[in-house]
């Protein structure tokens, strides 16, 4: 396995990167139906520009974080500089995976950190070759809280958390290929909690350190910050328990001293008030949305990240009549939403106002040319979910295929002359009308 060490070794690799965009009129049908819905010059709502704070986005669709389970010993790999790199376009955003804020963050095999030197430096050269490609890169920095095993832990301790309840089902070992119970979490001590919070701090500031544009606070699926903002977890009696306010106390807290720290139009934040991830239920969804909502407009931070309340879990979702409306009315930054989108469905929120910018998780994953595709209607690569979670450099990571050379395959051969048109090759990962779900 590859360490920190040697980083320069990414730029020896050809691989190919994900080109740029080409004219934003839409002019070939590479057999999908085309979708009645553009701008008066042909634009698809999705590929319009869109000014962020300091940020000019040529484009609304965003990479979602996704771990990946790559960065060996917890340390970013020179394979990830291809990875984000083919999937970044000049005026594009890339949410990184992930990435740990101190030892006892971890809760997956192999996930990053940000909380060493060695980690900053390794980050540095990944973040070199997404600026390259003339994207904008943002680092979601997280703690796991609870939603971890005594085998992540220094030491072996329990993992930490709001409440010393316990996750039910399994999850994946250190190893990557065992599973394991989660394992009963500590509560922690009012006196700890400051402690954590700066855990962020110096992860934010060491993720502006590698390179970064901003970060993202993963406040989401029932990891630590969810776990404390949840009254279906949280059972707590001090400051940071009982009342909606007094536990969204610790993420609001973080977002503070974070600001503070980097300056506000450099903050994410990314929420799933509806979601139930990790017996993570709250009672009052909407109520939660809103009142973060209002909160975070008081830092004015860059951006709230929200997902959709059809996402129940990782790999849950269901008919839902609840609607993201008024905590996006709340809330005075820009508006991103993520959860299970295609394309016609991203266009859609984007032409009726419902969101900014739109996530893409799975299906970016799987296209790395996905704003290209969506631009030509083209078909999508289907995404191999057995291998989202592997340790393999390569396989389910940096070998899903480019349009382009898709359409190589498919041209006319000489003795093929008088064919004009001829059907599109049918890959292992394509996926007839490209109607993928996503996170």
């Amino acid at each position: 396995m590859m360490g920190g060490t040697g980083l320069a070794a990414w730029a020896s690799i050809n691989e190919p990167a994900a080109p740029p965009l080409p004219p934003p009129a839409c002019k070939i049908n590479m057999g999908s139906p085309a979708e009645n819905c553009q701008t008066d010059d042909g634009t698809i709502p999705l590929l319009t520009p869109y000014r962020m704070g300091q940020l000019q986005l040529s484009h609304r669709v965003v990479l979602a974080p996704l771990t990946r389970c790559r960065s060996y010993g917890h340390v970013p790999q020179p394979h990830a500089a291809i990875y984000y790199s083919q999937r970044a376009t000049p005026g594009g955003l890339l949410i990184a995976e992930a990435t740990g804020v101190s030892d006892t963050a971890q809760g997956y095999p192999h996930a990053p950190g940000v909380w060493t030197q060695e980690q900053v430096e390794a980050w540095k050269p990944i973040v070199k070759a997404v600026h390259d490609k003339g994207a904008f890169f943002f680092l979601q920095i997280w703690h796991v809280g609870r939603v971890s095993n005594t085998a992540y832990q220094p030491g072996g301790q329990p993992p930490i958390s709001p409440t010393n309840k316990k996750v039910s089902g399994t999850l994946l070992m250190p190893s990557g290929t065992e599973s394991g119970e989660y394992s009963e979490p500590r509560a922690l001590e009012t006196k700890e909690i400051p402690l954590i919070v700066n855990d962020f701090k110096m992860a934010a500031r060491n993720a502006i350190a590698a390179g970064f544009d901003g970060i993202e606070i993963h406040g989401a699926h029932g990891y630590l910050i969810d776990q404390f903002m949840k009254d279906g977890v949280n059972d707590r009696t001090d400051q940071y328990g009982g009342s909606l306010e007094n536990r969204c106390r610790f993420a609001l807290e973080i977002v503070d001293a974070i600001t503070e720290e980097i300056g506000p139009q450099r903050v994410g934040i990314r929420l799933s008030p509806f979601g139930a991830h990790s017996d993570s239920p709250d009672s009052n969804p909407e109520g939660l949305g809103v009142y973060m909502a209002k909160a975070l407009s008081k830092y004015n931070i860059l951006y709230a990240h929200y997902i959709e309340p059809r996402v129940k879990s990782s790999f849950v979702e269901v008919e839902s009549h609840a609607s993201l409306a008024s905590a996006q009315k709340a809330f005075n930054g820009t508006f991103i939403v993520a959860g299970g989108h295609t394309r016609k469905s991203g266009n859609e929120v984007i032409k009726t106002g419902g969101a900014d910018l739109v996530v893409y998780g799975r299906l970016f994953l799987a296209n790395p040319d996905l704003p290209k595709r969506f631009q030509l209607n083209a078909p999508l690569n289907k995404y191999i979910r057995a291998t989202f979670y592997t340790q393999d450099p390569v396989e389910g990571y940096t070998d899903y295929p480019f349009l382009e050379k898709m359409e190589e395959e498919t041209k006319p051969s000489i003795s093929d002359e008088h064919v004009k048109i001829k059907e599109h090759l049918k890959c292992p990962f394509i996926e007839n009308g490209g109607h993928a779900n996503n996170h």
